[in-house]
């Protein structure tokens, strides 16, 4: 399964589609284990691009363009 999908949807759709084949068990061991390499492969790239989105949302742009970070305690009140 090729793993240069820029796509989040798409990539996530091949992590699905590998872990429901190795699930159902159908699958040769040497494949299994192929497969399984590409899903964690998948698997980190989106835990990447996650912990990215969830980095630009934190931030808070005021009318200036001064960016601040969302306390984690406190998501109403910006950290200074």
């Amino acid at each position: 399964m090729p793993t240069k999908k820029n796509n989040f949807e798409e990539q996530l759709n091949s992590l699905e589609k590998i872990v429901t084949n190795l699930e159902n068990g159908n699958v040769p061991l040497e494949d299994a284990l192929k497969e399984f390499q590409e899903g964690v492969k998948i698997s980190r790239e989106l835990d990447k691009k996650l912990t990215s989105a969830e980095e630009t949302v934190a931030k808070l742009i005021d009318s200036d363009g001064t960016e601040h970070k969302l306390d984690p305690n406190n998501a109403a009140a910006p950290e200074d």
